[in-house]
């Protein structure tokens, strides 16, 4: 059996696990996000419509020169603040957070805290 299929099921099944909770309406939507070895992106998302409304990545061309590498805590909290500017702009003060598979740990909590501190709710 293959390493690599055993660990995205168990992936699958925890983002299954969180999603079934968790679920963005128009007045307070989901900010799920997405971590990868050198990179770190989010979304807010309404899930009433399927639309999102807000994103931000360490991949982005123009945050290249703020955030620079997108796999450590200190990109994962600038990406937090930016994020919370975005959704402020857009009239998005409450979110409900979606972490998917990954763990409330290191880059997740950082960008949670950062967000949190510039003036997001969740």
């Amino acid at each position: 059996m293959d390493i690599r299929r055993v660990v995205d099921g168990q992936r699958q099944r925890r983002s299954f696990r969180v999603r079934k909770r968790v679920r963005g309406t128009t007045e307070r939507p989901r900010l799920c996000i997405y971590r990868s070895l050198q990179n770190f992106g989010c979304q807010v998302i309404d899930d009433s419509i399927g639309k999102t409304i807000v994103s931000v990545s360490s991949a982005e061309k123009s945050l290249k020169g703020q955030v620079g590498y997108g796999g450590n805590c200190e990109a994962a909290a600038k990406l937090g603040k930016i994020l919370a500017e975005r959704a402020l702009e857009a009239g998005v003060k409450s979110v409900c957070f979606d972490r998917g598979p990954y763990k409330y740990h290191g880059r997740v909590a950082a960008f949670a805290e950062a967000a949190r501190e510039a003036g997001l709710e969740f």
